[in-house]
């Protein structure tokens, strides 16, 4: 598993004035009226919420594997003296040395008091093997004294880019010996509109810290401190994980049995998360974990305490049992009981990979349709089925930018399409999808292009070529297609094509 970075900075001591009192200012600048950790916390992706990407605009990026903190900046007025400080979940304040932020407006000035969202992660070089602690700023909250938590997610972004991180990168750029002093360097973490999830998914491999899946965030919705509702987060089903508190209860001595034998491998009892009753969490036995001997030995000899920690586990589907992937120190509680069987359920109802990108398309076109903007059909690929019953197997095949317009026989619109190049000798031929309405089906529409092989194609519109050819097969398929019902408007298919 990859490192989970500590936490840099002077703790404030715990109950202490200063606690109260920034514990205070927080909940003022957030405008809420406690003083519970202000962050947000994402809900696990679940079979239902693929409609919702459809429905709802929203912005994915990678879920890096670190530890979650805000980034509190205050300034006292008059003076200008900065001071800074990040809050992880325990919801404790640290200290941090180093920083300083100056104003978007005059970098002369201090950036006033300002609240970030962000997670801490290692990054590490590939060739070196350095360790760089990093911050990876994602949202905000407040900016330079104004309260953005009720603005919508692009326009939060826009102002931790333009008041927040662009006059601390330029100062950074024009000082650059300032970076020997600070406690981590700072980024904004990448973004992408909702439907381009294969280049996250494409961008993983190269990056230089840990990756714990994707993270979908609704660009229309508020910033909700506690479990929001709108913020989606994905993993494969096999990868989903849980965090439990970990119980250890030894086995009764076999001529004493009031008594426990600590010489023998205990049971590894699993307890959920109740709530708390007067700052006192609540829990309740759920389930077993399953520790080989030789891992219990490992973790005897490493000297640490195992009993009532918070461990992340996963189940092991082909055994059926809780396997442990690592302690989270960094957790104050493990998962709600709630949450653990939303969890549960995104395991057994889960969303792969593949289905989350077959999607893409759809999501694409919902996206652009709310937006008043064309349309466009799937840039699928034809299966290696579809090249085999043409006799063809070998043929090559591309998606193409190109697209041309079509009248629809139903709304009377002229509609772009995007269209599939199929090529086949020397010809090229270009398939052209079916329109297709929110309410009613319409009739198939459908036609195919042909040009030859040149630099500037020369296009000849609706003209088919011989039944004996290529394309005309599949031209032939395509008419003989139904469109599917309004009960799924959005999905169709060519016989023997898979969409992608």
């Amino acid at each position: 598993m990859p490192a989970i970075p500590g936490l840099p900075g002077d703790l404030v001591p715990r109950n202490s004035e200063q606690e109260r009192w920034l514990k205070h200012h927080v909940a003022k600048l957030c405008h809420i009226d406690h003083d519970r950790f202000p962050g947000s916390q994402p809900v696990s992706f679940a079979v239902k919420d693929l409609a919702r990407l459809e429905s709802h605009d929203f912005w994915v990026c990678e879920k890096s594997d670190g530890v979650r903190v805000l980034l509190l900046v205050l300034t006292v007025p008059g003076t200008g003296e900065q001071t800074t400080y990040i809050i992880d979940r325990h919801n404790t304040y640290r200290e941090l040395s180093g920083l300083y932020f100056p104003h978007h407006e005059n970098p002369v000035n201090p950036l006033m008091d300002t609240l970030v969202d962000g997670e801490l992660v290692i990054d590490v070089d590939p060739h070196t093997k350095k360790e760089t602690l990093r911050y990876l700023a994602f949202d905000c909250l407040v900016a330079d004294n104004q309260n953005v938590m009720s603005k919508p997610l692009d326009k939060r972004y826009g102002r931790l880019n333009a008041w927040f991180f662009k006059p601390y990168k330029k100062m950074m750029v024009d000082h650059p010996h300032m970076a020997e002093q600070q406690p981590f360097s700072i980024l904004v973490k990448q973004t992408n509109l909702s439907y381009h999830a294969r280049a996250v998914f494409d961008s993983i491999p190269s990056l230089q810290h840990g990756n714990d899946g994707l993270i979908y965030t609704c660009v229309s919705t508020r910033y909700i401190p506690g479990t929001d509702n709108n913020i989606l987060k994905w993993k494969p089903p096999s990868e989903n994980s849980i965090d439990f508190k970990l119980v250890l209860r030894f086995p009764s001595l076999r001529n004493d049995p009031n008594q426990p034998d600590f010489h023998a491998k205990p049971f590894f009892m699993l307890h959920a998360w109740c709530g708390s009753e007067q700052n006192n969490a609540k829990y309740e036995e759920y389930d077993e974990l399953f520790v080989e001997d030789d891992e219990w030995e490992r973790l005897k000899r490493s000297g640490e305490q195992v009993d009532d920690r918070i461990v992340e586990v996963h189940w092991e589907k082909e055994h059926s049992r809780w396997r442990m992937m690592r302690f989270r120190d960094d957790k104050p509680n493990a998962n709600h009981i709630s949450v653990v069987d939303k969890i549960i359920q995104s395991i057994a109802d889960g969303v792969e990979k593949d289905a989350l990108l077959e999607r893409s398309d759809a999501i694409r076109n919902a996206w652009k349709a709310r937006l008043g903007q064309p349309t466009s059909a799937p840039q699928s690929q034809l299966s290696s089925s579809t090249r085999t019953s043409l006799g063809r197997e070998s043929a090559p095949y591309e998606s193409s930018p190109l697209c041309n317009m079509l009248l629809c026989s139903r709304c009377k619109l002229s509609t772009p399409f995007p269209i599939l190049s199929l090529q086949h000798q020397r010809p090229t031929f270009v398939v052209l999808r079916s329109h297709y309405h929110v309410t009613t089906p319409p009739n198939l529409s459908s036609a195919v292009l042909r040009y030859s092989q040149t630099s500037k194609p020369n296009f000849a519109p609706l003209q088919r070529p011989s039944s004996d050819s290529f394309a005309s097969l599949v031209v032939k398929e395509i008419d003989d297609l139904q469109p599917h019902g309004p009960s799924n408007p959005q999905l169709s298919s060519y016989p023997k094509t898979r969409h992608i």
